[in-house]
């Protein structure tokens, strides 16, 4: 098996950790990443850069087997509530839609612990909705991810993950395995396995098993 991936949010924690995953695995013949900024050049890597805003919808691109969606910001990093929306919800369906119209089959998504279209919360609900969007898509494939808190050093300032990181770390016995915070490896090799199962298969997988599947492997 060898099958071309398209990575869209290789430049945020978990996407690097993907794009490190998939170009060293012997099952990946190619990594599309679409990017804002040029990535550093590597085998099987195709970097493209995009406006996001302004993606082609006849791009020769778009004709891959699997995609891996790590898109993610914050609400205060976006600004407001539709802007934040904008990235974690409309941005991955576009794309979404668009790749499995060239023929796609496997969609592995980066969520979060909680995601549900019918929460309270702007958040969860925000990316409960994205979920449910992409399902019905009809990816033969369809894997979400759902972890904690992520245990990242980021490149971008986020004061309010950054405090709630330092206290999982020190409490981290005591935590019970879902709320525990969750290496961005860990996260990516959910992922990418499921965009590279020997046939396409619908899941969610959440952040208790990534803990499990850690330990394992």
């Amino acid at each position: 098996m060898s099958l071309r991936v398209l990575l869209v949010g290789a430049t945020g924690a978990v996407g690097r950790a993907v794009l490190t995953q998939a170009l060293a695995d012997p099952r990946v013949a190619q990594v599309v990443a679409l990017t804002r900024r040029p990535l550093a050049a590597a085998t099987k890597l195709t970097n493209v850069v995009v406006d996001f805003d302004n993606l082609p919808a006849d791009a020769t691109w778009w004709k891959v087997d699997a995609v891996v969606c790590t898109l993610g910001t914050t609400r205060r990093a976006a600004g407001s509530n539709e802007k934040f929306a904008a990235v974690d919800r409309d941005l991955p369906l576009r794309i979404a839609r668009l790749a499995r119209a060239a023929g796609a089959t496997r969609f592995a998504l980066n969520s979060s612990l909680g995601a549900d279209a019918a929460s309270g919360n702007f958040y969860l609900r925000t990316k409960g909705e994205a979920e449910d969007a992409i399902r019905q898509l009809g990816y033969p494939g369809y894997t979400i991810v759902r972890p904690s808190l992520i245990d990242a050093d980021r490149v971008e300032s986020r004061p309010g993950e950054g405090l709630a990181l330092i206290v999982a770390r020190a409490l981290n016995p005591l935590i019970p395995r879902r709320w525990k915070a969750v290496k961005p490896g860990a996260i990516a090799r959910a992922l990418r396995e499921a965009a590279l199962a020997p046939a396409p298969v619908s899941r969610v997988i959440e952040s208790a098993e990534l803990h499990a599947t850690s330990a394992a492997g």
